[in-house]
Order: structure tokens, then sequence, then C-alpha cells
């Protein structure tokens, strides 16, 4: 098949090869054309070359000088993947340009695609946009008819419901956005094309906002001013939705360019709104509300050229509003002084009152839209300036009690807020006190399932069938973190979309947490009528009740302590209740009461309760329900977690139902069961590495591995189960190790080409598989210890590893340097070829003005460093000094900052300090009494043995850099329970005693005098 490709260039000789590539993208991407010959037709005798490039002006007139172009056109179509063509055929037939004087053209400006046999049109007309920017005699931009006509056309076919290829039309919209003044076309289309109709302007509109977040700083300054001056009268358009969208596309301008450089828009929002007409008025409050959301600091700022911040002129006119009769003018105005609460710029704080004023004017509005945002102001206040809410809080919480009855949901919603954010700020509970009577019987009954709530109609959702992909949730994986302290479980929520019932349920915890259990004889009384509320038409209050106690079970402990055993016997059977919702509520509440479940163990009836229990959940997890079994899943994994070793006696019959769940569960739910595996697996360790146990555990999760294809996202949960699994079985897990190694292997390497080549790689780049690879490498690390050492040879692990330690994402680099320090433990000679490399890259973690952002990345990396100082030993030293410079500041200011990174930094100076004392102990008089606080906060074990090794060899080097930290390294000493090393004991009593004997004349008696009794008892057992 053979087409030909007609050109016309116009007045555009000197951009030929723009156009001509032009007309390739539309053949090849928007056409689709699949030809053996593509042959182009030239209607210009001579081209030239831009004029800033004079020297490669082309004739075409002479045949020889022909060549140049087809090369370029050649490499043109070799670059582009989508056109199938044979590069013999393609030199052949692009040598064969044809030149034709103009007189032969087709109509200006079109091009043309045809099948030479019949000659059927297959293109489309692509209009002079290609003219870019052409003024009048008055200045301004002009579009051209056809080019207006086209693109509404688009526009129009891409809204039409019944419109078959909205791919093509998009691909054809996007083919015209690379003309220069493709969005003066929208722009005018927008705010001019009064014959359109509306959904064509808005479209035309939006299109134009999204082109503009990527092309604006790179459009001409001419068509940047165009497009700003359509913009601003479409504010005062007769119709709202054009209106709105202009805010839109403002707002956006604004993001990118700021106020500064857009001195009209200032100018025109003021003569907007002190023009009382309410069109203008709208337009303008639309625009800056957007403004206020999206960077309120910007209007917060001092602009050259102007007297004053903006914020201040607009602040007061907001406030004004507050009286206008139009809602949207009350609700916008509003909207936008809520913004300023957290940045509190001077104009609001000096006008507090008038704003509470305001507010308590829009009380009672008759707009629940404009009641929920005085609802949200009062709970950005209580949060944040709770001294301003002081003189009126009596009224402010009556106002609350109110509204949080209202019978709008988002009103409701929003003033319940406020419990919570009153508990969060810790402000003093008696001025709440006095208010429980009347809120607690509020939030019970909101907590009752809305007969409009969603979870109604997924609670009938059968088991079997399988779920949709808009059913699953973003999966979020935690990156490894090397500490003593783990991130928040959040997931005993078992309420997926925050509504009333949640948020009533959220404000009864907290309460619980503050006042503890002076709300009991308030709630009990309530809880108790509505738990025995009988018939089918009470099963909510049966079930907010249910919830209730779950809510209250940890504030409220130690007052339903005494009575757990029998409120326990009480949910146990609601575990087979005939409604799914009141099953599913149950499961939850029984795992809010683990810890004392399990505590309750120790005599008889504590245990079989417990054995209830766990059966009972179990018996759920294989519920046909949805909703129960991800709730009876989700207990049991928080169950586990308490239980531990409770349940390896029941290991088989536990495998058992979480295996057959296994293979009844549909994809959503199936994450819930890969997450109470690894959980088993944590909680029972080794006990797991029994022959029967894995005949249970490991075939089904071996078969679903080899399911799933490696860009398939229900790979991350299994990655995170097997990397419990693997730690937990340690060497036993040999036997499953190098096909699951490799595959990381092989899922690393090809998300790494993907992030820059997606085509060639085959995939998507998802940041995520690399995240969990490099987990599950880990667990491999600390499961197989040495026993990993002959996968690693094998590998480009090395390599890639490196690759990650500098890539840019936070959480691959905190994966990447958790893995390489626990290679570093069990094989660090595979890591000596680029060990250099591995050491730079860690320190440079550390030295990073953004500790506090990138905190879980330096504290795994100041581990690593650690780790391998121990391995390698003097290798290390080309970047000691640095990381002690970068470790000192942590430890001197640990104010705010993690623990572990506390630990992990002061662990990571004793071991360089042990391999290096030459090094560090010039510079221990700096950083020892800091570093001696540190290290008496950190628990036994063979970390802080090492640093306390790095201790002695510094005081040995240079006894005198400790002499005026000497009490607290005494304390230091002091805070071990046992040291277990027989020579480490030994060194810290030469240490003492070399400093008892160099201090004379009474100091070292002076020195242990001001020692706390305990810590001089302490000392004893290092005979001084």
């Amino acid at each position: 098949m053979h087409f030909m490709v007609y050109v016309h260039l116009g007045e555009n000789r000197a951009r030929y090869f723009e156009i001509i590539h032009d007309a390739l993208i539309f053949a090849l991407e928007v056409a689709k054309v699949n030809a053996e010959r593509l042959e182009i037709k030239l209607m210009e005798l001579i081209l030239h070359r831009p004029a800033a490039d004079p020297t490669h002006t082309l004739n075409f007139s002479r045949p020889e000088k022909t060549q140049f172009f087809p090369l370029q056109i050649c490499r043109l179509l070799h670059q582009n993947r989508a056109f199938k063509l044979r590069r013999r055929l393609c030199f052949c037939s692009l040598t064969q340009i044809i030149l034709r004087q103009q007189q032969a053209n087709p109509p200006t400006g079109r091009i043309i695609l045809s099948n030479c046999s019949n000659f059927a049109v297959i293109g489309f007309d692509i209009p002079r946009l290609r003219k870019g920017i052409r003024m009048g005699s008055s200045g301004g931009w002009k579009p051209e008819d056809e080019g207006l006509r086209e693109i509404c056309g688009l526009l129009q076919q891409q809204m039409a419901p019944t419109s078959d290829d909205k791919s093509m039309i998009w691909q054809k919209l996007q083919h015209y956005s690379q003309f220069p003044d493709f969005n003066n076309y929208l722009a005018f289309i927008f705010a001019r094309a009064e014959g359109t109709s509306v959904e064509v302007r808005q479209a035309a509109g939006l299109l134009l906002k999204n082109n503009l977040r990527s092309a604006y700083e790179s459009m001409p300054p001419a068509n940047q001013q165009y497009i700003k001056s359509e913009l601003l009268p479409c504010m005062g358009a007769v119709d709202r939705q054009i209106r709105s969208t202009a805010g839109t596309i403002i707002s956006t301008l604004v993001q990118i360019g700021g106020v500064a450089g857009w001195p009209e828009l200032l100018h025109a929002l003021v003569k907007c709104l002190d023009s009382n007409d309410v069109n203008h008025m709208e337009g303008a409050m639309d625009a800056l509300s957007k403004i206020c959301e999206d960077v309120p600091h910007l209007l917060d700022a001092d602009i050259s050229g102007l007297s004053e911040r903006p914020v201040n002129a607009f602040i007061p006119r907001f406030l004004q509003l507050f009286q206008s009769p139009h809602t949207a003018l009350r609700k916008l105005s509003l909207s936008s002084v809520n913004q300023y609460i957290m940045l509190m710029p001077r104009v609001l704080s000096l006008q507090m009152d008038k704003y509470l004023q305001g507010l308590f004017h829009l009380a009672n509005d008759p707009a629940a839209e404009v009641r929920k945002l005085v609802c949200s102001a009062f709970v950005q206040l209580i949060e944040v300036r709770s001294a301003v809410l002081e003189p009126h809080l009596r009224n402010v919480i009556e106002y609350m009690l109110l509204v949080n009855k209202d019978p709008d949901d988002e009103v409701a919603l929003e003033a319940c807020e406020f419990w919570s954010a009153y508990c969060e700020a810790e402000l003093p509970p008696g001025n709440l006190r006095e208010f429980l009577p009347r809120l607690i019987p509020i939030l019970l009954s909101n907590m009752a399932y809305a007969d409009d709530d969603e979870s109604l109609v997924e609670a009938e959702e059968d088991g079997s069938l399988p779920d949709r992909d808009q059913d699953l949730k973003p999966h979020f994986h935690s990156s490894r973190f090397h500490g003593s302290e783990d991130l928040e479980d959040e997931d005993d929520d078992i309420v997926n979309a925050w509504n009333l019932r949640k948020c009533s349920a959220a404000a009864l915890d907290f309460l619980s947490n503050v006042f503890g259990d002076e709300i009991l004889p308030t709630l009990m009384p309530i809880v108790q009528a509505k738990l025995s509320a009988m018939g089918d038409e009470a099963w909510k209050d049966r079930e907010a009740a249910v919830l209730a106690l779950g809510a209250i079970g940890e504030g409220c402990i130690n007052g339903l302590y005494p009575h757990l055993s029998e409120i326990i016997s009480f949910l146990i059977p609601l575990l087979d209740d005939k409604f799914p919702l009141i099953r599913s509520i149950s499961c939850w509440t029984l795992s809010r009461f683990s810890r004392y479940i399990v505590q309750d163990t120790a005599h008889h009836e504590g245990y079989d309760q417990f054995d209830k229990i766990l059966t009972g959940l179990l018996r759920r997890i294989l519920d046909d329900n949805k909703k129960v079994q991800e709730a009876a899943c989700s207990a049991f994994a928080t169950l586990e977690e308490e239980a531990a070793d409770q349940l390896v006696p029941r290991l088989d019959v536990i495998l058992q139902h979480l295996m057959w769940a296994f293979g009844k569960y549909q994809r959503r739910n199936l994450r819930i069961v890969y997450d109470a595996l690894g959980t088993l697996a944590d909680a029972v360790g080794g006990e797991l590495n029994q022959p029967s146990h894995l005949e249970i555990l490991m075939p089904p999760l071996i078969t679903k591995w080899q399911q799933l294809s490696n860009s398939d996202k229900d790979l991350f949960p299994l990655l995170e189960c097997f990397t419990s699994i693997a730690q937990a079985l340690g060497t036993g897990f040999s036997q499953f190790a190098q096909p699951v190694f490799q595959r990381c292997i092989n899922i690393i390497q090809t998300q790494q080409l993907a992030k820059v080549d997606p085509v060639s790689a085959g995939a998507q780049y998802e940041k995520e598989f690399v995240v969990c690879c490099l987990d599950l490498l880990s667990g491999l690390a600390e499961g197989l210890g040495p026993g990993i050492e002959s996968l690693v040879s094998q590998s480009n692990l090395r390599d890639l590893l490196l690759q990650c330690c500098m890539d840019d994402a936070h959480d691959v680099r905190q994966s990447a340097f958790a893995l390489l320090g626990d290679l570093a433990r069990v094989c660090a000679v595979h890591l000596h070829s680029r060990l250099a490399e591995f050491l730079n890259a860690a320190a440079k973690e550390l030295n990073t003005p953004k500790l506090k952002e990138t905190v879980s990345v330096v504290n795994n990396a100041c581990w690593a460093i650690g780790e391998l100082a121990v391995k390698v030993h003097k290798e290390v030293s080309p970047v000691v000094l640095t990381v002690i410079s970068c470790l000192v500041p942590i430890l001197q200011h640990p104010e705010g900052l993690n623990k572990s990174l506390i630990e992990n930094s002061a662990i990571t100076l004793g071991r360089l300090a042990w391999v290096c004392p030459e090094l560090v102990s010039p510079h221990m008089e700096h950083f020892m009494q800091s570093w001696c606080i540190a290290l008496s906060m950190i628990r036994d074990d063979i970390e802080k043995e090492d640093a306390f090794r790095g201790l002695c060899a510094m005081v040995r080097a240079n006894p005198s850099g400790a002499l005026n930290s000497l009490v607290f390294m005494c304390k230091a000493i002091a805070s071990w329970h046992e040291i277990r090393s027989e020579d480490l004991h030994n060194e810290v009593c030469q240490v003492l005693h070399g400093y008892k004997q160099m201090l004379k004349n009474g100091a070292w008696e002076q020195c242990i005098s001001s020692l706390e009794p305990p810590v001089k008892d302490k000392l004893l057992k290092y005979r001084v």
C-alpha cells in the first residue's frame, strides 16, 4: 500500500521541518498509517531553515540537494516505533520527493492522506494553526474561522455520549496542542464563542487549564498575555458555569506564576468585588476562594509595587460579604477566610472579633453549606487558636451540640469533628465535662447506620462474587524501618468511608481517653438499652451499641475490666448473629479487647474464653459475606499480635482456616489473608518451621506466586507475606529461596528499566514493586543469614542495590539502606567492590537539611553505615569524619526527632569509634555528654555492646577527652542491666579503674558522690 502526504507550507517556508514533523506525527500516530511506502510531496521549490540557523538553508530546486531532507525524515520514522516500515523501502521512497509549483497545491493549510489506488480520504483537515500568532493592526491575536469550527466540533464530539471513538478525538486535540496558538483558540472559544453551547465553552476552558499546567511557562509572552486578558472579563459572565471555570483557570495561573506577574488580576478582583453587580462579585469570589484554597500564602506576601499585601485588601471585603443576601457570596467569602485560620495573617488577627461576630451571625444560616463552613471554622479555631474561643466557649459548645443533630448529614459531620479536635488540643477537660450527659446520647444516636449508608448495600454482597477493580483499595506498603519504633497501625477502622457514624465513634473514643470511666454512668445505660432491644427492626441500635463498646475499649478499660468477662460472653454469640453487620462489628469490638483477653488466659475461665473467641473468629473468617470476612480476618490479625505463643498449640487449625479462606476469598479480602498470615509468622516465629505446618501453608502461596505476573499489583501483599514467612522460617525457607530471590532481582531490574524506558521494559514504572522486593530480600537475608551468600554471589544485586540507594524516591532509598545493612551483616564481602560508593551514598543521606522529612531514610542509612563499619573496619575511614559531623548535631539536638534515629546515631558513632578510634577520639569532648545520654537510653543488646566497645576504645586513645563528661559516662555504664560479654565487661572495668587512678585529691570521690544512689549501686559490680 502506498500513501502520499500533501503538505502546503504557505507563508511558513522558514519552518518547514516543524511542519513536516507535524504531518508525520499525524500520519503515524493519529491516522495510524501502517504503510510500506510513504511519499511526501512538498508544494514549495525553496525551503529554508529558520533565520537563526542560515547555514542549513536548503534549495530543493536541484535534485542532488534533496539528499539531506530524506535523511531527516528517515531518522524521525526510525525513532517512531508505531510505524512498521522496512528501512530499505523507507530510503527508497523518500528519495523520490516530487516538487511541484505552488499552482498545483491542494487547498491551503490542508494535509490529505489518501490511498493511491482509490484516493479515499482517511485523514482530516489541519487548519492553519501552524501560522503562529498573527497580529492585526490593533496588535491583538485573531483566530481563523476554519480552526474555530474544527476545534469546536471536536470538543462537541468529545462530549457526545454516543461518540464512538473518543480516543481518536482526543488524539486530534492533542495533535492540535502542538501548535503555538492552540491555547489561544481555547481561550477564545471559552471567553468569546457566544454562539457555542456553554458545555463546549466549559470544555474548552478545562482543556485550557490542563494545558496551562504543562505549557504555560514555555509559551510566548504575547500568548500568555492574550489568555490572561480573555479570562478576566469571564468573571462577570452571566452563566455561573463559565464564571466557575474562569475561577479555576485563574487559580491555576496564579499557582504557576504567582500574582506579582499579573497586576491586572488584583485590580480586576477588587473592582469586581466593589461593583455591586452580583455576577461580577460572585465570579471574583469564586476565583479568590480557589486561590485561597490552593495557594493562600501567595496573597499573604509582600509584592513589589504594592503598598500592602493583597490579603489586607481582601479579608475586610470577605468579612463584609458575610452579610450578603446572596448565599453564594456568603459561602465563598466564609470559605476564603477559613483558609487563613492556620496562617493567621495579621489582618485577620486584628479583625478576629469581627470574624467571630460574623461566624455567630452565620451560625443559623438557612443554607446548609454555610452552616457547615461555620462548624469548620470553629473546629479549626479550637485546634490552632483555641485562646480566641475561650470567652465564647460555652456558646460554641452549645451551638455544636445543636448542629450535631442537624438534619443535613454534612453539617452534623462537620460539627462532630469538634469533639475530637477539642480532645486532641489537650484543652482543660472541665470546660466540656458538664456537657457530657447531653453529648454522649447524641453521639450514640449518630452511631447507628443511616438508611442510605453504602455499607448497607455492601453488606449484602455475596462472598463468591468477584471483586471489580474499583472495589480494590490502593495498596500502601510500609518501607522497612530499622529501629525501636513502629508506625502507628490504623487498620482497626472497619468503616471505610468517613461519615457521621464513624466520626461519632471516633469522638467517643477520644472522650473515653480524656475522661476515662467518668463517661460510663451516662454511656452504659444507653448501651444496655440498645443491646436489649429485640426484633429485627432494632438491629441497627444493637449494632451501634456494640460499636460503642469497641470505641471505649481502651479509654474506659479500668471501669470495664471487672465486667470484661461478662461483656465478652455477651459478644461471642453475636459472632453468629443473623445480621452480617452485627457479626462484623462484633469481630472488631472483640479485637479491641485482645490484650486483656490474652492476659486472662492464665486462669481456666480466661483460657476457655480465649479459645471460644479464637474459634469464633476462625469460623467468621469463613463467612460467606465479604464484609464479615474482612472484619474477622483483621480482628484475628490483631489477636495474633497479642497472643503470640498462645497460638502455637493451635497452629494447624489456624493455618487450615486461613488457607481455606485463601482459596475462598476474592481479590480484595485476599490481601487481608496475606496480612493475617504475615502477622501469624511474625507472632510465632520459628514455631512455623514444622513440616506439617509448611505442607498446609506453602503450596497454595507458591501456586499463587506462579500465577501472578511481575506487573500484577496483587503481587504486593504476597511479597510482604513472604517477607514475614522468610524471617520466621529462617534457614527453613532455604528450599523456597532461590526462585523467590531471583524473581525479586528480575522485578527490580525490570522496574529500573521501566523508569527510563517503559516500552523496552514492557511495563509501567511502579516504585512499590521495588520497595516490596527490597524488603523481601531483606527478609531473606535476615532469615537465611550467611545462607544467602550463594544467591547474592550469582546475581547483580550489588549493582541494583546501589542504584536504589541513589533513587529519587524516599521509600525506595529507605528500603535500599535497610537491605544494605542486612547484607553487610551476612555477606559484606559481596559489597566490597563498590563499598566506597555505598558509604558515600549513605553518608550523603545524613548530610541533609531536610532531616525530619527523610528521617526514615536517614535512620536506615545511619544504621547501615554502622553495620558496614563492624565488618570492613578501617575501610570505612574515608567517611568517618563526615558521618560523625552529621551524627553529633542529632545527638546534641534530639528534640522532636525519632527515637530510633537518636539510638542508631549513638550506636553508629560508637561503632565508628570502635573501628577508627584514632580518627574519632580527638573530637570526643565535643559530643561525649550528649552521646552518653543517648547511650543510657538504649536497651541491652549486641548493638549497644558495639557502641560501648567504641567508648572504651576512644577513652584508651584520649582519656582526657571524657573528663568533663565523666558523670554522664558513669550513668551510661550504669544503664546496663547486665553486660553479657565478659570481654566488654572487663574493658568497662578497666576504664572506670583508669579514671579512679587518674583523678587525685578526692576528684574521683567527688564524681561518684554526685551520682544518684541507684547509679552508685550499679557501678559496684565493676568494683569501683
